[in-house]
């Protein structure tokens, strides 16, 4: 097992080469895995079931509290990545599963023509390429974090 330095020197950080394995009980997997397959024949039924127009009460509060938990999970990354705290990734996480969701639902549910357009362009322009900046996080924080900080001293070192 080599060990090698991928922070700055002084932070005193160590990871290995390998992958690193979460012990986890044997029963989460089952689990996952026996929800994974349940679901297979649940959307087949759905498929065939569920009507392809519905009217629904409370259209408005649905989507207003999804973008309220959107700019929570925004504001907790944006705090995860200020402190370089250890729960930027899991932020980072929620808040790009929730963008890839806001692009979905936005587009499927839009009527043809602007409505659609402008979900198709919000969705390019905006909530994919953040969910990606998300992802990016997620798949490489440490470097992601130096980075940040490195810019933020640059920017403040300027501002005096």
């Amino acid at each position: 097992m080599r060990l090698r330095s991928v922070t700055q020197s002084g932070y005193n950080v160590m990871v290995t080469s390998e992958p690193v394995r979460i012990p986890l009980p044997r029963w989460v997997t089952g689990v996952l895995a026996g929800v994974a397959i349940v679901l297979i024949p649940w959307i087949l039924y759905l498929t065939f079931t569920l009507p392809s127009r519905h009217v629904t009460f409370h259209y408005d509060l649905a989507w207003v509290g999804f973008d309220v938990a959107l700019t929570v999970s925004f504001a907790a990354t944006a705090w995860g990545a200020l402190r370089g705290s250890h729960w930027l990734v899991p932020f980072a996480a929620i808040t790009g599963t929730m963008l890839c969701c806001d692009a979905w639902f936005d587009v499927v549910t839009s009527h043809r023509g602007d409505d659609l357009v402008e979900a198709i362009t919000e969705a390019g322009v905006a909530e994919l390429p953040l969910a990606a900046l998300c992802a990016f996080i997620v798949y490489d924080a440490e470097r992601f974090l130096a980075a940040t900080v490195t810019r933020f001293r640059r920017a403040e070192n300027a501002a005096r």
